[in-house]
């Protein structure tokens, strides 16, 4: 019973955590957050988030279930504060995949180069927009430059 209440306090801890605005963490200059599991009384790590002064995430850390490395996600900005680049590291923290992304002149995304560890670009996603600015459509071009994928995106409004 006692460990049932400390996991639920944990979820609820982690969950709230996670639940923190941009305006939040820089307000509280949050540099982290680690997030816990306790499991047959150990505690392990979960994932943790690093942020930057302006509340944005530098690096994402995922854990598998023994605590051991999954996987890290690093992130750099431009000085408007848009993602342009972002590295996957695997469990080994060696770099999986470098990815740098492009944007329209309404600050929108508009084009996502995924490269391998060698720098060879691996797939390509590009990105539609309606007038409203409402992203409708992301297509995964293979290094060929053939066609791979299409994502739609449907919105319902009141």
């Amino acid at each position: 019973m006692i460990n049932r209440c400390l996991i639920l306090f944990l979820l609820l801890v982690s969950c709230s955590a996670l639940a923190q605005s941009k305006k939040d963490i820089k307000n509280n200059k949050i540099t982290s957050i680690t997030v816990t599991k306790m499991e047959d009384g150990k505690t392990l790590n979960d994932e943790k988030t690093v942020y930057n002064s302006d509340g944005k995430v530098l690096e994402y850390i995922e854990y598998n279930k023994d605590g051991s490395l999954k996987k890290r996600l690093t992130y750099k900005y431009n000085n408007l504060g848009d993602a342009i680049e972002e590295d996957e590291y695997d469990e080994h923290n060696k770099l999986k995949e470098h990815a740098v992304i492009k944007y329209n002149a309404n600050g929108d995304k508009k084009q996502e180069d995924v490269y391998d560890a060698s720098n060879k670009l691996i797939k390509k996603h590009l990105y539609t927009y309606d007038s409203k600015g409402l992203k409708t459509e992301r297509k995964t071009y293979n290094a060929a430059g053939k066609l791979t994928s299409t994502k739609k995106y449907t919105y319902t409004f009141k």
